[in-house]
């Protein structure tokens, strides 16, 4: 960046910037200045255009002083502003600047504005306090912002809430957590829950949470085995079409689902699919399988592929883009996941695994990056641009998924498939949005499974 000092500044003399007004500028304007205006924060679609705060179009005249004209080392003395227009999210904005008057002791008039699409937005004037010297000035590094809000899981919702709600057997509900999270996804209308175990203690939870269950069905258990075993001969009644863990153990639900006999199992392996909205990434982001198969051989992981395939079909993912996992994207015989992964790719290729493009050994760097993929020469469709991750064991798929809530703030629902109708494994540390987009994406994989789409 140049600045002019006040010997070399001349009366008529014009600078602009340009600026797109981003959603995510006005969440960091309303945390920095405090405005909680709900006109002027990013709304759901089909509300009415979101109006830019007329503060934060003021502020990109002060980068036009302050890094064009006069420039670096510019200070600010006065600024007067009318806001004669609205800009709104996604327009493209123009400030700029002209000199009318020079002052003593250094300072500068400026007629100052903000141009929108529209026409002029703001229009004021400004004295500034120019340099007593000119020069460059390298424009310095400072810090990166990421707007933690969640835009994927948000569409989501809006998806699962035009459907019937899906009736589902809850199984165990006898703790605040595991009563609260069916009871929100009712309230938006994604599932009707079947609440099965111990009356007295479904009750006393809800009471000791304030939580009123009167409109919902109570089915009385002996115990937790029985409740989940319940839950099972539910979906084969056709009374339920998803079960949700409760407060039991994981397995002891499991294990009434792929019993051989009166289970939900359809002939495909069970899997876990995280769905993950992450931050800044521009799609949702599925991890597999991190919550079931521990050490998957092959044909398990062929499974856990086509079915990860299929519930990104439901969430509106037409061609999924898989990559498959390991320490390196080379096949290397000493890393075992490396071939698999070679293979899985080949069967893709074959039509054993259908629905979507898999390819691997691809490292998490070169799976997700395409400058990573491009500065290691890898020439793939999905490099750069996974939609589906697939872990070479349980241990690393749970560190990824946990590594990406914990880390990279990002929210993570995801439900069991490949049996007879969804399961949601929801855990205690999920949040309210975690919770509701777990039912959510149970709702929609139910209604594609209903509409006979493979």
């Amino acid at each position: 960046m140049t600045s002019l000092s006040y010997a070399d500044l001349q009366v008529g003399m014009t600078a602009e910037e340009r600026r797109v007004c981003r959603a995510d500028d006005l969440y960091v304007f309303a945390n920095a200045s405090g405005n909680y205006n709900p006109m002027n924060l990013p709304a759901d679609e089909g509300a009415p255009e979101t109006v830019a705060p007329s503060m934060w179009v003021a502020a990109l005249i002060s980068a036009v002083l302050g890094c064009r004209l006069p420039g670096p080392g510019t200070l600010y003395l006065s600024q007067s502003l009318e806001f004669v227009g609205r800009a709104h999210a996604g327009e493209e904005l123009t400030a700029g600047v002209k000199l009318v008057e020079k002052l003593d002791g250094n300072r500068v008039k400026f007629d100052t504005w903000v141009d929108g699409s529209q026409g002029r937005i703001v229009e004021g004037q400004a004295v500034v306090l120019a340099p007593a010297t000119s020069g460059t000035v390298e424009r310095g590094d400072i810090p990166g912002l990421t707007v933690q809000r969640h835009v994927h899981f948000d569409r989501l919702l809006r998806m699962a809430e035009k459907l019937p709600p899906i009736p589902t057997a809850v199984v165990c509900p006898e703790s605040h957590d595991a009563l609260s999270g069916p009871l929100l996804a009712a309230d938006h209308t994604l599932i009707d829950p079947i609440l099965i175990g111990d009356p007295a203690r479904i009750r006393a939870a809800a009471e000791a949470a304030e939580l009123d269950i009167s409109a919902f069905r109570i089915v009385e258990a002996a115990d937790h085995r029985d409740a989940a075993a319940r839950a099972v001969a539910m979906v084969h009644e056709g009374t339920a079409a998803a079960v949700m863990k409760g407060d039991l153990h994981t397995d002891i639900l499991l294990g009434q689902v792929v019993k051989s006999t009166g289970g939900l199992r359809v002939g495909r392996r069970l899997s876990h699919v995280f769905v993950m909205d992450v931050p800044g990434l521009p799609h949702l982001l599925m991890v597999t399988d991190a919550a079931i198969n521990i050490a998957p051989d092959l044909l398990t992981k062929a499974d856990i592929i086509q079915n990860a395939i299929d519930l990104a079909h439901a969430l509106g993912v037409d061609e999924p883009r898989v990559g498959v996992l390991s320490a390196v994207e080379v096949v290397n015989p000493a890393i075992p996941s490396t071939l698999d992964a070679a293979i899985l790719s080949k069967m893709a290729e074959r039509g054993q695994i259908t629905g979507g493009l898999v390819d691997g050994p691809l490292a998490m760097d070169n799976a997700i990056d395409l400058d990573a993929a491009r500065i290691k020469g890898i020439q793939s469709s999905v490099a750069g641009r996974a939609d589906i991750l697939v872990a070479p064991n349980l241990e690393a798929g749970n560190m990824v998924a946990k590594e990406l809530t914990f880390l990279a703030h990002a929210e993570a629902g995801g439900i069991v498939i490949g049996a007879k109708c969804p399961i949601i494994l929801t855990s205690r540390a999920d949040n309210e949005k975690a919770r509701l987009a777990s039912a959510a994406i149970a709702a929609l994989y139910a209604a594609h499974k209903a509409g006979g789409r493979k």
